[in-house]
């Protein structure tokens, strides 16, 4: 198969040498009188090398350099330029050529140049290919546990992720669901490029815009120098917006234009951009619930919902709490620097039969808290917390007749409400007010009044 040769130049009669001299030695040549013509170009997935001028009327070679660099980076880039002085090389160099000739040159030059391109190229796309094979290898194994649940969950996983569709992942809180959305990204056509991630529920409605869309200097008040946003930084590669059911209707109109026509402003500026990127989005709330309800837009969640994965909650693959405890125990306790051996029986045998109500993310908590209290090699059943020992996850149950005073059970029961929720979603305080339903400021005084202390570990 013929190697693509992309050539930007304006002189007719060079432009016309060049592609005489690269046809002659077997490429297949493209021509370009412009920066402004050769972008288009940029698009065709056979292209192999770019040939430019450095000084063009219009777009000049240092901007079209810049240009694909940031649409094609596996594509070198070589400049021909009149003004052969150092300065002018070393500017085309910095711009991200990979080579360059001064005019004028003899055909020979030219094929040279071209041919160290073409291997460079090749490099770059071995380079790929590797990366692709480490991340078929990789992400896998952090997607632990062989239940069949999470054996179905890999396949599905293995067999969507090659398409550039849009996602929404859905499951309980503390399933894994961002774990899931870079497993994805990791296997896919984009993983070259980054996963960038954007909690619908962690940022101020009123900061969530810009931090979507980014903004230009003097966009607002504070706003000193321009800020690239999430959907720039993410370009080439993937966005995973989680918790996508608690965004603002208002910004939900805005994400559905940008899903739509593929292009976006940063706040404050007339300047379109495109979007390139994977959308992936995540819940643990019933999104058509939401739109039954007017707080969620049923446009949006057709264009969010092209396929849907469903991540288990832990109590649908308790084969898998063992292998999960243990490799929490390992991690966890080379990360504090306090190496365990194991669980006792007794202690796994609690850690199974407790119904973990926050999933995986509530068993990693649990098994650092028990890792806390371990004062030797093993962690028994007295190291766990007091919740697992239990056996049962917290009830709201009526009061009996020897139970304390009703104030004292409902400060139990409110506190331990309290926990559960803090411990489902990490300890975020704007995450766990939505659950209980109550507002932050509310939560903020309870927390304070009940003494429950909020670190990387929630404790009672």
């Amino acid at each position: 198969m013929k190697r693509t040769i992309l050539v930007v130049e304006d002189e007719q009669n060079m432009a016309a040498i060049m592609s005489m001299v690269l046809g002659d030695a077997g490429y297949g040549v493209l021509s370009a009188a412009s920066g402004e013509e050769g972008l288009p170009h940029l698009a065709n997935p056979d292209l192999d090398v770019v040939v430019t001028d450095l000084r063009m009327p219009g777009m000049g070679g240092d901007q079209f350099i810049v240009e694909c660099r940031r649409e094609r980076p596996d594509v070198p880039v070589v400049v021909v330029t009149a003004y052969g002085s150092i300065r002018s090389a070393v500017q085309s160099i910095q711009s991200g050529a990979c080579d360059y000739l001064t005019k004028p040159f003899e055909p020979e030059e030219l094929q040279i140049v071209v041919h160290n391109a073409l291997k460079l190229r090749d490099v770059l796309s071995e380079n790929v290919q590797l990366h692709a094979v480490v991340a078929n290898a990789v992400p896998h194994r952090r997607l632990l546990g062989d239940s069949p649940a999470m054996q179905a969950l890999r396949e599905e996983i293995t067999r969507i992720a090659p398409y550039k569709t849009n996602l929404l992942i859905t499951g309980e809180s503390g399933t894994g669901k961002e774990l899931v959305a870079r497993t994805i990204h990791e296997l896919g056509p984009r993983a070259q490029w980054p996963m960038v991630t954007l909690n619908c529920v962690a940022i101020p409605q009123e900061l969530m815009e810009s931090e979507l869309f980014g903004y230009v200097k003097g966009a607002f008040t504070g706003a000193t120098q321009n800020r690239m946003g999430r959907l720039e930084q993410a370009k080439g590669g993937s966005l995973f917006l989680d918790e996508i059911g608690d965004l603002d209707q208002a910004l939900q109109g805005k994400l559905l234009r940008v899903l739509q026509e593929r292009e976006f402003s940063p706040v404050g500026s007339d300047t379109v951009r495109h979007a390139d990127v994977r959308f992936m989005a995540a819940t643990h709330r019933d999104l058509w619930e939401l739109v039954g309800e007017g707080q969620f837009r049923e446009d949006l969640l057709y264009r969010l919902d092209v396929y849907r994965v469903n991540v288990p909650p832990l109590r649908d693959r308790r084969e898998d709490i063992p292998l999960l405890a243990r490799t929490f125990m390992r991690d966890l306790g080379a990360e504090i620097g306090k190496p365990v051996e194991d669980f006792t029986d007794e202690a796994m045998a609690v850690l199974n039969g407790y119904p973990w109500p926050g999933n995986v993310r509530e068993l990693r908590n649990a098994v650092e808290r028990s890792l806390l209290s371990c004062q030797g090699r093993t962690i028994t059943a007295d190291d766990l917390p007091a919740r697992v020992k239990q056996g049962n996850a917290p009830s709201l149950s009526t009061p009996g007749p020897g139970d304390a005073d009703l104030d004292a059970w409902l400060q139990d029961n409110e506190r331990q409400a309290i926990i559960d929720a803090l411990i489902a979603t990490e300890g975020v305080q704007v995450q766990a007010a939505r659950r209980l339903g109550i507002s932050e400021r509310s939560l903020w005084h309870r927390i304070k009044k009940l003494n429950i202390e909020i670190d990387r570990v929630i404790r009672p």
